[in-house]
């Protein structure tokens, strides 16, 4: 049972934190000598501009939708000429015009151009402003977010664990740390899923550390009743989630065929171990401190024990998780809205986690978007049962596979009536094809 104040909880999750203190080391190095030689390398006596005569006219050969944006491109092509023949081809002025014709660019799907003035506006703030400069950090996310949109993925990580470097060289402790910590984390998340690079171990761990690292950051500076803590601590529970969710046994040999130690599994075996307790600390970190701001009005910690219950529930402690949705049930009650309130938690199947970010499922469509229908029944124990698809999709055999395999494994939290889990039958739900 939870709590409504716990003044110790902070102190509680710190030191469960500690116990898995292992510094972060994303695979950065290979960015560094880059870096590096950009900042060495130094300008030319005759070096050529960085837009000469005959280099591409941006504004030319658009179509009649982008005529307001060809005169912006004109206009920039021109501040950039003009300041090469006023300041040569590395004046300091040149990179604020080079990341506004970037962006025009990017605006227009040209993300090949893009990425070429995102890169030449690196280089300059570089040799301008010195290696780990802030004013590369725009530049960088523009270069980003066009690699993603070409589905670059690998080039995005590259430049995205760059990013990490420069912003936690430039930045001091603060919000802008503690932005860039969580952006960093949900980039893990992104690679996880695509499956680059390095084992997704190391990505959920990472993961793990950036949002606990941004939670220490804050408490440094605010304290531990901050609500600016919530932000960490719902990533940290995200976290957790993925982490719970491989399987990985105690038994799991950590030993390759070789002979030789796997330390990335040995390491994730640690993490993994301790998952459960975490994610209990981290939730009753959060009522903590929602209990604390809103301990003038009459606020129920309803919603903190349907989120108790459902982590329960997800590593399979049934019987914990039942008491946790009574008793934020019998919270509920005591509200003037409780039959409303009941409804949204309580009055359907919910998959879990119930946390949008790391949804299990597809969004479900009630247009006539191209769909994968499915039928379906949510036993007592927020288990699937008889899946049956319903549309004839040919098309979307391949994806309708994926997707009935993917509802089989998910959890439900199940519809409570008088505070006790019971079955749902005939549940039908359109899902978007992916």
């Amino acid at each position: 049972m939870m709590t409504k104040s716990n003044p110790g909880t902070l102190a509680r999750i710190m030191a469960l934190t500690a116990m898995l203190a292992s510094p972060l080391a994303p695979a950065l190095d290979q960015e560094l000598a880059l870096a590096q030689d950009a900042q060495q390398q130094a300008p030319a006596e005759n070096a050529p501009p960085i837009v000469q005569d005959d280099s591409p006219d941006y504004a030319s050969e658009l179509p009649s939708s982008y005529v307001t944006s060809s005169h912006q491109i004109m206009a920039y092509n021109r501040a950039i000429k003009d300041a090469e023949s006023r300041e040569g081809a590395y004046g300091a002025s040149l990179s604020e015009s080079v990341l506004g014709l970037a962006r025009i660019l990017q605006s227009q799907g040209r993300h090949d151009e893009a990425i070429k003035l995102y890169k030449r506006g690196q280089h300059l703030t570089r040799i301008n402003e010195g290696l780990y400069c802030p004013q590369q950090i725009p530049m960088l996310q523009g270069e980003i977010a066009s690699h993603k949109a070409l589905q670059s993925y690998a080039l995005a990580d590259e430049r995205q664990n760059y990013l990490y470097r420069v912003q936690t060289k430039a930045i001091g402790s603060g919000d802008a740390l503690v932005d860039a910590f969580m952006d960093q984390a949900k980039w893990q998340y992104e690679a996880y899923q695509l499956g680059l690079g390095r084992g997704g171990y190391d990505r959920l761990i990472d993961m793990w550390e950036l949002y606990r690292m941004a939670f220490n950051d804050v408490i440094e500076r605010e304290g531990k009743a901050s609500p600016k803590l919530l932000r960490p601590l719902h990533g940290m529970l995200e976290a957790q989630y993925l982490i719970s969710s491989v399987d990985i046994r105690p038994s799991t040999p950590v030993f390759t065929e070789d002979g030789q130690i796997d330390e990335e599994l040995l390491r994730f075996k640690t993490y993994h171990a301790q998952s459960y307790k975490q994610g209990n600390a981290v939730i009753e970190a959060i009522a903590s401190i929602e209990q604390a701001q809103t301990q003038h009005r009459d606020s129920s910690p309803a919603q903190t024990l349907v989120m108790l219950g459902d982590w329960r529930l997800w590593n399979g402690r049934t019987d914990d998780a039942w008491a946790a949705y009574r008793e934020a049930a019998t919270e509920l009650a005591r509200e003037s809205d409780a039959q409303e309130k009941a409804r949204r938690l309580f009055g359907e199947p919910v998959p879990l986690p119930a946390i949008e970010d790391i949804n299990p499922l597809p969004p479900t469509v009630t247009t006539d978007e191209q769909a994968v229908t499915l039928a379906f029944r949510v036993n007592e124990q927020g288990k699937v049962r008889d899946i049956e698809r319903l549309d004839d999709d040919e098309e979307a055999d391949r994806q309708a596979y994926r997707l009935i395999r993917q509802l089989r494994n998910t959890r439900f939290r199940p519809r409570l009536e008088a505070g006790q889990p019971v079955e749902t039958d005939n549940i039908v739900k359109s899902f978007q094809i992916q």
